[in-house]
């Protein structure tokens, strides 16, 4: 169970909570790509390789079920102890809705599982005898990034492990022709609403230089190409 704010990230995770302890992108253009690291590992031997993802700055803390946040995509176990025909697997609609027996229409997106829980189970207490109501998140789909510009697959990635700006150029299948390597940059929105943009120089990061540009990225970071 991990934390997915301020740039924290869930990975494989399945987030418990109850009273009981049970528990793509974009179509490949055609075009050349440029390669991810130089083709002449010669001119780049003196690089400084990348932190280990299990550094101090890059390791994916922990924290209870209660502080994630229920968004539009991800996959829901429902479970009701001894009602098989309510416990169901249902996926957050866009409009962050789920669907239930005896309960309709429900809205998820927004709460934390421990939320929905006691709402479930407030509904669910109008035709049955104390119920007891688990809620699992069983996948993270509503976390993802946006690449766009001069790649060779732009488009909305998952997020669900910590995933930084070279990572992300490796996951968009490298630069097109003309790319600005030097000019990518991140859009982020801060917690107060305002957009701040956020320089990388990929000729610099490559060269073990600057490396502090090499960000982890956030949810809904949109990393720009030109």
């Amino acid at each position: 169970m991990i934390d997915v704010s301020a740039g924290k990230y869930l990975d494989d995770v399945q987030i418990h909570v109850g009273s009981q302890d049970a528990a793509t992108q974009g179509s490949d253009p055609s075009g050349t790509a440029k390669a991810v690291l130089p083709a002449d590992s010669s001119k780049e031997a003196n690089a400084t390789p990348l932190p280990a993802t299990d550094t101090a700055a890059s390791r994916v803390s922990k924290i209870t079920p209660e502080g994630y946040v229920i968004g539009i995509g991800d996959g829901l176990d429902i479970n009701v102890w001894k009602e098989g025909e309510l416990s169901k697997q249902v996926a957050v609609r866009p409009d962050g809705i789920i669907t239930l027996p005896l309960v309709g229409e429900i809205k998820a997106a927004g709460l934390t599982p421990d939320q929905l829980q006691q709402q479930l189970t407030a509904s669910l207490s109008k035709v049955l005898s104390e119920p007891q109501v688990t809620v699992i998140v069983i996948s993270v789909n509503s976390l993802s990034f946006n690449i766009m510009g001069n790649v060779l697959k732009p488009g909305y990635y998952p997020l669900n492990h910590p995933i930084t700006v070279l990572d992300a150029i490796a996951l968009s299948g490298g630069f097109r022709d003309f790319a600005k390597e030097k000019k990518i940059y991140i859009l982020r929105t801060t917690p107060d609403g305002q957009q701040k943009k956020i320089f990388f120089n990929y000729k610099e990061v490559i060269k073990g230089r600057n490396m502090a540009q090499n960000i982890l990225l956030q949810p809904k970071d949109i990393m720009v190409v030109p």
